[in-house]
C-alpha cells in the first residue's frame, strides 16, 4: 500500500524535472546540424537581453559527423601557407570540432543568406596575414555555399578582392601589418605610430574587420622598420606593448573622425594566439608541432595575452561603436589547428596561423552572427 502511493509520487516529481532538462540536452545534440532561418538572429538578441548568452564562451565539441563548411581541394582561394591538407596532413580530427557557445545557439553559415543580406554591399579585413586567414576562409565558406554564383578575383600585394557578381558582394583584404603606417626617410624605415595614410582606403567600406598584433613583436632580420616615430621624437625601439597601445590610438582615432556607424559597422578580430611555447597549456611537445586534440573545458591555462588588455581598453575610449570579435580565448584552445610543417610555403613551424579549413571558418561564423544580431 505505501509502495502503491510512493511509486506515484515517485513520477509527479520525476517528470517535471525531465521536461525541464530536455529542451537544453535536445538543443545541445541539435546544435551540430542547425540551419539558418529567420530566427537566428532574434533568438541570439534575445539570449542577449536576457544576459545569458556569450558568443565567445563556450568549449569545443567533438562530433564524428561534422564536416567542414567546404573542402580545401574545392575552394580556389586558399593560400598555400594555410593549405594543410593538401600538403600533407595526416589526421583531420581537428576539423570534427564545433564551437558550442554557453546558452547561445551559433547559426550555421549559409553563404547565399549571406550573399542575398548583403547583395550590393563591400565587406573588408584590413590587417595582417591572420586577416589573410580570415579572408580566404570567408571568401570559402561564400564559394562552397553558391558555387554557380561567378565571381572575379584580384590579388595584390596590398589589395585583393573576391566579388560574387550576381550579388554585388565584394570581400576585399587590405594588407597592412601595424594599421599605422611604414615610411621610408633618409634615416631609413620609420614606424609612425601616429600616421595611417592606409584609411583612404578603408572608407566607404559597409563592414570593416581590423586587426593587428603579431608584427608589433617581430625583432632582428624579420622587423620590417628601423626607428620608431611618436610626435615629433624618435626611437630606436620601444617597448612593444607601449609602442601597440600608441599605433592602436591612432587607429582609434581614424574610426572616431571617419566612420557613420549608419553606413559602416567596424569588428576588431581579438588577438589571434600562438602555440610556440606548451609551457603555456602544460603541454609535454615542442610548440604545437603532433598535437592533435584541443585543450578541454573553456580557459587556457597561462590566460589571455597583455595584448587583449590593450585592445579591450582602446574599444572602450572610442566614441564610435567597434564590435570585439573576441576569438582570443577560443583560439588558444586551438593548439591542434596549425600548419605545423604542413604548409606550402615555410620550412620552418607555423603555430601562429590556421589550417583551412579550420579555425578562421569559426571566426567567420562568430561574425556572421554578430552581423545578424546588428
Amino acid at each position: 500500500m505505501v509502495t502503491a502511493k510512493i511509486i506515484p509520487l515517485f513520477f509527479f516529481l520525476i517528470i517535471p524535472l525531465f521536461f525541464s532538462v530536455l529542451p537544453e540536452t535536445l538543443g545541445h545534440l541539435h546544435y551540430h546540424h542547425h540551419k539558418l532561418n529567420k530566427n537566428d538572429s532574434s533568438l541570439i538578441k534575445q539570449r542577449k537581453q536576457m544576459g545569458k548568452c556569450s558568443l565567445f564562451q563556450g568549449r569545443w565539441v567533438y562530433n564524428v559527423r561534422v564536416d567542414p563548411l567546404y573542402e580545401y581541394s574545392s575552394c580556389p582561394f586558399i593560400d598555400p601557407e594555410f593549405d594543410c591538407l593538401k600538403y600533407g596532413r595526416p589526421d583531420k580530427q581537428y576539423l570534427k570540432y564545433s564551437w558550442l557557445p554557453d546558452n547561445c545557439v551559433l547559426p550555421r553559415f549559409n553563404g547565399m543568406q549571406f550573399l542575398q543580406r548583403f547583395r550590393g554591399q563591400k565587406i573588408m579585413f584590413v590587417g595582417d596575414s591572420l586577416s589573410l586567414n580570415q579572408w580566404n576562409s570567408l571568401t570559402c565558406m561564400i564559394h562552397a555555399s553558391a558555387p554557380q554564383v561567378k565571381y572575379t578575383l584580384v590579388r595584390d600585394a596590398l589589395l585583393s578582392s573576391v566579388t560574387f557578381q550576381e550579388y554585388e558582394v565584394s570581400v576585399l583584404l587590405y594588407h597592412t601589418t601595424y594599421l599605422v603606417d611604414i615610411v621610408r626617410k633618409p634615416i631609413g624605415r620609420v614606424l609612425e605610430l601616429n600616421s595611417i595614410m592606409g584609411g583612404k582606403v578603408w572608407q566607404n567600406m559597409d563592414v570593416l574587420i581590423f586587426n593587428s598584433w603579431h608584427w608589433w613583436t617581430h625583432t632582428g632580420q624579420s622587423q620590417p622598420w628601423d626607428y620608431i616615430q611618436d610626435g615629433s621624437k624618435v626611437y630606436k625601439d620601444m617597448d612593444r606593448l607601449t609602442a601597440y597601445y600608441k599605433g592602436l590610438q591612432t587607429w582609434a582615432r581614424w574610426v572616431d573622425d571617419n566612420v557613420d556607424p549608419s553606413k559602416t559597422r567596424v569588428f576588431f578580430q581579438g588577438i589571434s594566439p600562438t602555440h610556440y611555447d606548451p609551457k603555456e597549456w602544460r603541454g609535454a611537445s615542442k610548440s604545437c608541432t603532433g598535437e592533435a586534440l584541443p585543450l578541454s573545458g573553456s580557459t587556457y591555462p597561462a590566460g589571455l595575452p597583455p595584448a587583449a588588455e590593450i585592445v579591450r581598453r582602446t574599444l572602450s575610449s572610442m566614441t564610435k561603436p567597434v564590435y570585439l570579435l573576441d576569438i582570443t580565448t577560443l583560439s588558444q584552445l586551438r593548439k591542434d589547428a596549425h600548419p605545423e610543417t604542413y604548409s606550402g610555403v615555410s620550412s620552418g613551424v607555423d603555430c601562429s596561423h590556421w589550417c583551412l579549413p579550420g579555425l578562421p571558418d569559426t571566426w567567420n561564423q562568430l561574425l556572421y552572427a554578430a552581423l545578424l544580431d546588428m
